[in-house]
């Protein structure tokens, strides 16, 4: 039995999405399991631990625009549109931690009408390095998408200075490109120690060196006045408990 155990737990693979202090962790690396069919319950239960847990890939159903599951070591929490009037301008993503999640699932997104999902939401978010990634659904000038996304920061950030570096970052990558059309990908990287990296189809526009307007950006698509309902939404439903 201790052999077959032993056999049956090698050939389980841990995957990166299950944290090591993890209950379903501890569960999978005990060594003491002796028969089969325990072994085959185990399985399960990582399968089981597995759905709860990982990310998917997921299409804004507003705009059918599709979001991997995972942007480098973050997962994707949500999708949602930002719309302007009836335009559908743009659909976001939000990639965040796995601790983030974690901490999400143990929470029911009705407690309190939503409001102790919403507070550890956008509380995660700031704590943690968070990329938001927008992909245009209708061509806006680069001005036009810079001065926007500004003017959502500015009222939650307090250095002018460093809402306008924002602004000239994203102006510099849309203008090579003339607009951002449809199919522009814009990705705004937001870290509690190094600020804002911004990027635009990819290709790397610099850094505001602000923890501050980090937690601002977060604010843009998470806190009451937020630019996407939707993806508070989304988040919400893909994240906690029920």
């Amino acid at each position: 039995d201790n052999h077959i155990t032993s056999y049956c737990l090698s050939a389980l693979v841990i995957p990166p999405t299950v944290s090591a202090t993890s209950p379903f962790y501890q569960l999978l690396t005990m060594t003491s399991l002796r028969p089969l069919k325990k072994c085959l319950s185990l399985s399960l239960l990582m399968l089981l631990a597995l759905t709860c847990r990982a990310a998917t890939a997921m299409s804004d159903k507003a705009t059918g625009i599709p979001f991997a599951s995972a942007l480098k070591e973050l997962t994707l929490f949500g999708v949602g549109v930002r719309k302007k009037g009836p335009i559908k301008v743009y659909s976001v993503g939000m990639y965040c931690s796995d601790t983030a999640r974690e901490s999400l699932s143990t929470i029911s997104k009705t407690a309190d009408k939503g409001k102790q999902a919403l507070s550890a939401l956008l509380n995660g978010a700031k704590e943690s390095d968070t990329s938001f990634v927008l992909k245009m659904n209708f061509k806006v000038g680069a001005e036009k998408m810079a001065s926007a996304i500004a003017e959502s920061v500015a009222p939650r950030h307090s250095s002018s200075s460093e809402v306008d570096s924002l602004k000239g970052l994203i102006f510099a990558g849309v203008s090579e490109k003339g607009a951002a059309v449809k199919g522009t990908v814009l990705q705004f990287d937001c870290s509690p120690e190094t600020g804002v990296d911004v990027s635009v189809d990819g290709k790397d526009q610099g850094n505001v060196a602000s923890p501050g307007l980090a937690k601002a950006f977060c604010d843009v698509y998470l806190d009451d006045k937020c630019v996407s309902p939707a993806l508070r939404e989304s988040i919400l439903d893909n994240c906690c408990a029920p």
